[in-house]
């Protein structure tokens, strides 16, 4: 059910919504379809012909595809027009011809022939539909012409099997035809396209045999001609109302039927809802709406009466109308406003049977659109089976409180009370006005009704007690007479403007209250982290909606199952399972109160979101009732759709971005082992070679050199998996660190004696103070972090540079100092040197080659670092170098004296 704006709209103005939709359409393309009842009927033939005609009119007319089926006069028409080549596909050792989408969109033709619109295309294109191809290029500005049969409509599947008892696996949605810029209606007799198939124009002769026999029979050929023209006379139809929205122009324009059904909660609601659909069939399935008009002056809490309207809503969508609720005090005015602005051509409504003196007070809608109304039909219907021909039936009774009514009562008995005391202590006083006050106080405490009622309790109170003669119903003075009307007219008007203010005041009230607690509903959906939170915070709020139990069922494999339930979950019965899988599975309302399983405990309504469906949701059948209590409960029911398939997508892509970086570093680690694992072992397999081969005639001095190159490529292999074998332990949540009072001066010096072999010609520089703080770190840990920082500024450093090493306290920190001399590192690349696989392209010279690693060393310190609960930072340049360039990097690490977490970095 939707809603529709009722703001009256001054006359001739253009439709906003309109107006909005023809903007937004931009600089997108126009798109062209001939539409045909079957093959063979000249759609083709006809595109080309129009086409060669707009090529000698102005030109740029391309040829995108065409399938002319070996037809002589169709392919003649391809002359003199610039024909695209195809795309090969190659599927299941098959090449395939397809549609080149890629090259109509480079070469931006004004005028793009595309013919059968619904192909589907071979796998491996982009879309698996050629009309989704035919969109991105509308999309890019390219005007498209294209051909489709009737037959291809999506809605028509169905009815297409029956008629010909073939299942269409082509289909276009219905959307795309609506949207077309223009339709062209390709049309022949059923007798002249058998004939043309037996001339073999269509099929060749054997297969034009058969597709008589079967698909092309007569009959079927008659009912696809009647789809295909009221399709097309459909399409025109919306055109033109959208066209007469754009242009301000009110109607009705009876080019096309439009209905109106007007009901309202009483008991001929549903019988003009099929009086509705009854005369859209007389008029070939003419669209139709059946239309609600509430009235904030009026309340009505009626039960009963709001459930009769939603029982006719629902009747409604099950006969295919569409549902809108106007909200207006003039009802006759909001009427028309809406057949006017929407081109309704037929307007039914119910002729109420009204008797004695409701019909005095009460105006029938009938005489007042007859008398208001400006060009549509006027269809009244009258229930004849609720008018009896015998004595009417007695009335049933009704559930009213009088306890307003008291309540008026009470208020004028103590203004009379009041009233009393008044005229005793003074003379002339105008009473009248302390029996208005009562007046009011009613129409304020209870509504319109009861302030009637207090306005005539009043009148008759103000006469009887304080007119002359006192205690007489008669008026004695002439002149009281007159104070007697305009004091009844006064407290009447008084009482029924008060009365309906409050009956407003109180909509208002409601409708402000639904407002926010949608409001809170959406806010505690959106902070959902999960399907399950999501559907106890919806069964939640709508339970606290409706008063009545609910349950939230979720799809768990190929089931659904019972997830969350207000005040709790209950257990469901197979009855009530059977029914909730059938409006998971259909998408449809199912169990009590519905036409499917009506004798389960449980009414089911499907939780259909944008994209699909993400559940269902059961209500206590007692929830429902009330047409506003159902409207808002579906409000609920369409956020709770929305929050779980947020809450899906979000772990879709939670999924979809760890896969991606799992993907990522699989590519790294093999990238890493296939050079960095492969290089030294290359080396050491050389080396062995050699002296195995050569061991006897190789001089001593290149021995020495090739076992010296298998002791650091086995060292650098040693480290390559112990890097692995760390960040393993890192990733895997593995790592157990023990805290010692540590002092880092010991750390630095093992850490440098690790390295000490791999530095060749480079000096390492120790700066540490005579007195340290000891700090609680894990010796081992820290230990191996340093050697990674070592061995990092070693490969990255020229032979010959300074390394230094420093140690120092700052306020509550320990602070380790490892400085190099190199090139540095980018100011954009600093963020991203922690990162696992993260190195620079190349290292410095031969020795820093063979100490270069997989680019896991710091990403491993920062780990052990912060396990131990220290930061690490890198700071570049932070030198000037000889040549004027800046250089060089530092590596910092803080650690707390106290064990708790350093300040950041600076």
């Amino acid at each position: 059910m939707t809603t529709d704006e009722t703001r009256f709209r001054e006359q001739g103005r253009p439709d906003p919504d309109a107006l909005l939709a023809q903007a937004g359409r931009g600089k997108r393309g126009r798109l062209k379809i001939f539409l045909g009842m079957a093959p063979g009927v000249g759609k083709t033939y006809e595109m080309l012909t129009q086409g060669r005609r707009a090529q000698a009119e102005h030109g740029e007319v391309l040829v995108g595809l065409v399938e002319t089926h070996g037809r002589r006069e169709t392919e003649a028409l391809l002359d003199g027009l610039e024909v695209m080549a195809r795309r090969p596909i190659e599927h299941n050792g098959r090449m395939l011809m397809e549609f080149d989408l890629d090259a109509a969109l480079a070469c931006k033709p004004r005028l793009l022939l595309v013919d059968e619109y619904a192909h589907s295309n071979a796998p491996g294109s982009r879309h698996p539909k050629r009309w989704q191809d035919v969109e991105e290029l509308l999309a890019a500005g390219i005007d498209i012409w294209t051909t489709l049969n009737v037959q291809h409509l999506e809605s028509l599947v169905d009815v297409i099997w029956k008629i010909t008892g073939v299942r269409q696996r082509e289909t276009v949605p219905d959307s795309v035809l609506s949207s077309a810029d223009e339709i062209e209606l390709i049309d022949i007799t059923p007798s002249e396209l058998r004939q043309r198939m037996a001339e073999g124009k269509v099929y060749l002769p054997e297969t034009a045999r058969l597709a008589a026999d079967n698909f092309f029979k007569p009959e079927n050929l008659t009912a696809l001609r009647e789809l295909a023209l009221r399709r097309a006379a459909q399409t025109v139809d919306d055109h033109l109302n959208q066209a007469m929205k754009r242009a301000g122009v009110e109607g009705p324009w009876a080019a096309g039927e439009r209905i109106l059904v007007l009901i309202g909660p009483d008991a001929m609601a549903s019988s003009l809802v099929r009086a509705g659909r009854r005369l859209s069939d007389m008029m070939m399935d003419a669209p139709w709406t059946v239309a609600h008009v509430e009235r904030p002056n009026r309340s009505d809490a009626d039960p009963a009466r709001g459930q009769r309207l939603a029982e006719a809503l629902k009747l409604a969508e099950q006969l295919g109308a569409a549902n809108v609720v106007l909200t207006s005090d003039d009802l006759v005015a909001s009427v028309l406003e809406y057949a006017r602005r929407n081109n309704v051509t037929q307007i039914v409504v119910g002729k109420s049977h009204r008797k004695g003196w409701r019909a005095w007070f009460h105006r029938s809608l009938a005489p007042a659109l007859l008398e208001a109304q400006n060009g549509a039909a006027l269809h009244i219907i009258t229930d004849i089976a609720s008018v009896p021909a015998g004595p009417p039936p007695a009335a049933p009774k009704r559930d009213l409180s009088w306890r307003g009514h008291i309540g008026a009562a009470v208020m004028v008995a103590a203004a009379v009370v009041v009233a009393t005391l008044v005229d005793r202590q003074a003379e002339n006083a105008n009473l009248a006005m302390l029996f208005l006050v009562s007046v009011l106080g009613a129409g304020v405490a209870f509504g319109l009704w009861p302030s009637l009622t207090a306005a005539g309790l009043a009148a008759l109170a103000y006469n009887f007690f304080f007119l002359e003669p006192r205690l007489s119903m008669w008026i004695g003075n002439p002149a009281d007479v007159l104070t007697f009307a305009v004091f009844f007219v006064a407290a009447v008007a008084t009482g029924s403007l008060t009365g309906r203010i409050r009956d407003q005041a109180k909509a208002t009230a409601r409708r402000a209250s639904a407002i926010t607690a949608l409001l809170a509903a959406s806010r505690r959906l959106s902070g959902a982290a999960r399907r399950e939170d999501a559907a106890t915070v919806l069964a939640e709020q709508l339970s606290a909606a409706t008063a009545g139990k609910i349950i939230v069922l979720l799809p768990q494999g190929d089931e659904i199952a019972p997830t969350a339930g207000a005040p709790s979950l209950e257990p469901l019965t197979t009855a009530d399972m059977t029914a909730a899988r059938w409006s998971w599975n259909r998408g449809e309302p199912a169990g009590a109160g519905t036409g499917m399983l009506p004798n389960v405990a449980w009414t089911f309504r499907p939780l259909q979101g944008v994209r699909a469906r993400t559940g269902v949701v059961g209500f206590e059948p007692k929830a429902l009732l009330g047409a506003e209590n159902e409207r808002f409960a579906m409000a609920l029911l369409d956020q709770g759709a929305i929050a779980l398939e947020r809450v899906e997508l979000a772990a879709a892509a939670v999924d979809a971005e760890a896969l991606r970086r799992t993907d990522r570093l699989r590519s790294a680690l093999l990238n890493s082992v296939s050079h960095d694992l492969r290089t030294p072992l290359a080396t050491v397999l050389g080396s062995v070679t050699t002296l195995i081969d050569f061991g006897k005639s190789v001089e001593p001095a290149v021995a020495d050199d090739l076992l010296l190159s298998i002791r650091e490529e086995a060292e650098r292999l040693n480290r390559y998996v112990g890097d692995l074998l760390d960040m393993t332990r890192l990733e895997g949540g593995a790592l157990v660190t023990r805290r010692d009072w540590t002092d880092v001066r010991d750390v630095i010096s093992a850490a440098i004696t690790r390295v000490s072999r791999r530095l060749e010609n480079r000096r390492i520089q120790r700066d540490f103070p005579a007195e340290l703080s000891a700090v609680p770190a894990d010796p081992s840990l820290l230990e191996q972090a340093l050697v990674n920082i070592l061995e990092n500024a070693i490969a990255y450093s020229d032979n010959g540079s300074l390394i230094e090493t420093a140690a120092y306290e700052d306020r509550g920190n320990v602070v380790i100092s490892i400085e190099d001399e190199g090139r540095g590192i980018p100011t954009a690349e600093l963020e991203r040197v922690f990162e696992k696989f993260r190195r620079m392209e190349e290292a410095t010279d031969r020795g820093g080659e063979r100490g270069k690693g997989a680019g896991l060393g710091l990403a491993i310190s920062k780990g052990f670092v912060e396990a131990m609960g220290g930061r690490i930072a890198a700071a570049s340049p932070i030198q000037d170098r000889p040549d004027g360039s800046k250089g060089g990097t530092r590596i910092l690490i803080s650690l707390r004296k106290d064990g708790a977490a350093p300040e950041v970095l600076s």
